[in-house]
């Protein structure tokens, strides 16, 4: 087995000599291109007020809109011009890609099985937030999760499957998805680019899921990561922290051979891997099993706990799920369950609800992600009904439009 507990100044000298290119690719698809300097504090929010027309609860200065309801053709500038495109069921995991004239698309997976329409959609705004264009982005897949958004301009799909696959889609619907068996074969929830040392970090939704690690195979023409060959290892994490990563000896096994978070003993349990984000060197991920939120700092191999349910102080974050990053490290939780919130962390461990839906108890927030100009945020009731209300339907994706530049971190 190969182990890799690299120094800060190998991984130093491999960012010098290979990965320029990549980390300026990043700069562009989601709100992590935001470069401004603001000081922001969470702290200023105020407090959630009485649920708006939509039955969301949001702070002073903030509103709501529906931009998707599941089977259901999306409205344009007028009630009247529709999509052609009808929304998928059950959206899950979801991230934005910035557009040549100003625009933006939001990408959401459709968390369902492959004869009910599995894989998924994007949406097209233009650059007044006017919705265009509706389409499907993967097909044939089934219940995908999460994911996560590439610093080259494409989306990762994940299978929440035993023996679940990754696909890599294209959200300006031009070219087809592609499936990335190197990533792994395991019930994947979501991925995360490294744009800096050129590395994907995903999580496994299992009561003793792994944390892994993707090495590709070098880079393409275009400068993009090599996806169609690498190595995938595993996260064995030490008592202070310190994680060594050790190769899976077969990361792509069939239903008759050992599932990969089996394959090596001494790797470390995490208790149903969730959300995964990269940003400023760090990845966080949650686990929902023990309602955890995790740190990874990527040079140092690093590994610490920012949150912790059972012992916080203000534990109100629970059923930890899909997770968002501001660039100056506000972390934008959202809950499976719980008081159905997505709640903000900062850097120094701070906490305060967002919004919160009302009304859909039995539905979970899904898919958090800001405009490339960080003035909106998407997201979705994954059971949330249109027509009635409650958290027993399809699903319904909102948009929330505000100052959230006062209040969350950028640099």
């Amino acid at each position: 087995m190969i182990k890799n507990n690299a120094s800060g100044f190998s991984r130093r000298k491999f960012l010098q000599t290979s990965m320029s290119g990549l980390a300026a690719m990043a700069i562009g698809p989601s709100l992590l291109s935001m470069s401004r300097p603001l000081h922001a504090d969470i702290s200023a929010l105020s407090p959630l007020q009485a649920p708006d027309a939509l039955g969301i609860r949001l702070p002073v200065g903030f509103s709501s809109r529906l931009i998707a309801a599941a089977g259901q053709r999306l409205r344009k500038d007028h009630w009247w011009r529709r999509t052609n495109y009808r929304w998928h069921t059950y959206p899950d995991g979801g991230a934005t890609f910035a557009t040549d004239d100003g625009g933006w698309i939001y990408v959401s997976n459709s968390e369902t099985v492959n004869f009910l329409g599995g894989g998924a959609s994007a949406v097209r705004f233009n650059a007044e937030g006017v919705i265009e264009d509706a389409y499907r982005i993967l097909g044939d897949t089934n219940l995908n999760c999460a994911g996560g958004p590439t610093p080259w301009g494409s989306w990762l799909s994940c299978e929440e499957v035993d023996f679940g696959r990754v696909f890599e889609c294209d959200p300006y619907g031009k070219k087809a998805a592609i499936a990335r068996p190197a990533l792994g074969l395991f019930k994947h929830e979501a991925v995360a680019v490294d744009s800096l040392f050129g590395e994907l970090y995903l999580t496994e939704d299992e009561s003793d899921g792994r944390l892994y690690k993707f090495t590709p195979d070098g880079l393409n023409e275009n400068g993009s990561l090599n996806l169609e060959a690498g190595v995938l290892q595993v996260a064995s994490v030490d008592m202070q922290g310190y994680v060594t990563w050790i190769e899976v000896p077969n990361p792509r096994p069939n239903i008759f051979q050992t599932p990969t978070r089996k394959q090596v003993p001494e790797s470390t349990n995490f208790n149903g891997g969730e959300g995964i984000w990269y940003a400023d060197g760090l990845i966080y991920f949650t686990t929902k099993g023990d309602n955890r939120v995790w740190r990874l700092d990527t040079n140092l191999n690093h590994l610490d706990v920012m949150y912790d349910a059972s012992t916080s102080p203000t534990p109100i974050l629970t059923g930890v799920d899909n997770v968002t990053v501001s660039p100056g490290g506000d972390v934008l939780v959202a809950e499976d369950g719980g008081d159905m919130q997505i709640v903000v962390i900062d850097a120094q461990g701070n906490l305060a609800p967002l919004l919160q839906v009302v009304g859909q108890d039995g539905s979970e927030i899904t898919g958090p992600a800001f405009s490339p100009d960080g003035n909106r945020l998407y997201f979705s009731s994954q059971r949330g009904s249109e027509l009635f209300g409650s958290g027993s339907g399809f699903g319904i994706t909102y948009e929330i439009t505000g100052p959230f530049s006062d209040f969350l971190k950028v640099i």
